[in-house]
């Protein structure tokens, strides 16, 4: 220690009764303080961690949805390499969404994409007539010429013809029918041509006298279709 700080030393002894503070040394009460504040501010750390917790939202709501695992066309028979089961938001699955057991061995009404829902309007069978006026009927009509059957799509309304030699021109068998399908097999599946001696198939919604008017045209000749730009109730729906 040099002489000025000795000296220093021995008059703050001399005037207070005890040695100068140790500039190194922290007071005890200013080390408590920043304890106290040091644990405060982790506990303010907790409860903010805890609150965004609490507050942070839960995993979204799923259902489970049987999709198309590849883009299939109408009138294939739907087997395992076609279907799976995904987790979708409610509100992303539509109304009549079927179970893999429920579709299964269904055959599709018309062409669908890969990631679609399928639902019992897709499939042949009743639920081709969802949404449609009560008293109508789903019936097959086989129509003689593929390339006109293959313009038409769910939705459309077709009149249905025929044509025999008995007559100049042709007999309108129905009016303004509903297309609920257009199933268009694969080669060797159900509904092909070579079991049914030609010409491809629809689904049309009818009134129960037209399905019955239909039927007997078939026998009697074969039945061509037209394109119905009005939107007038089926003929049959009485």
């Amino acid at each position: 220690m040099d002489t000025h700080a000795l000296g220093d030393a021995v008059r703050h002894r001399v005037r207070w009764g005890r040695p100068p503070p140790d500039p190194r040394r922290v007071p005890l009460r200013r080390e408590r303080t920043g304890l106290r504040r040091l644990a405060s501010a982790g506990l303010a750390a907790t409860a903010v961690a805890a609150g965004l917790h609490v507050l942070a939202p839960g995993p979204a709501a799923t259902v489970p949805a049987v999709v198309l695992t590849r883009d299939r066309p109408g009138g294939v028979v739907l087997g395992p390499g076609d279907l799976r089961t995904e987790q979708r938001p409610p509100a992303t699955v539509p109304r009549g969404s079927l179970t893999l057991a429920a579709a299964s061995g269904r055959v599709l009404a018309a062409g669908a994409r890969a990631g679609e829902v399928l639902t019992d309007v897709r499939l042949v069978g009743p639920g081709l007539l969802a949404g449609q006026d009560a008293g109508l009927v789903g019936a097959p009509v086989r129509v003689a010429d593929p390339a006109a059957a293959a313009l038409a799509a769910p939705g459309d309304r077709v009149d249905v013809l025929l044509a025999t030699t008995a007559r100049r021109d042709a007999e309108v068998v129905v009016r303004s029918a509903i297309v609920l399908a257009r199933p268009t097999p694969a080669r060797g599946e159900l509904l092909g041509p070579t079991e049914t001696g030609g010409g491809a198939l629809l689904v049309l919604a009818v009134g129960a006298s037209d399905a019955a008017a239909l039927a007997g045209a078939a026998a009697r000749g074969p039945l061509s279709i037209t394109f119905h730009a009005g939107l007038s109730e089926p003929t049959g729906a009485r």
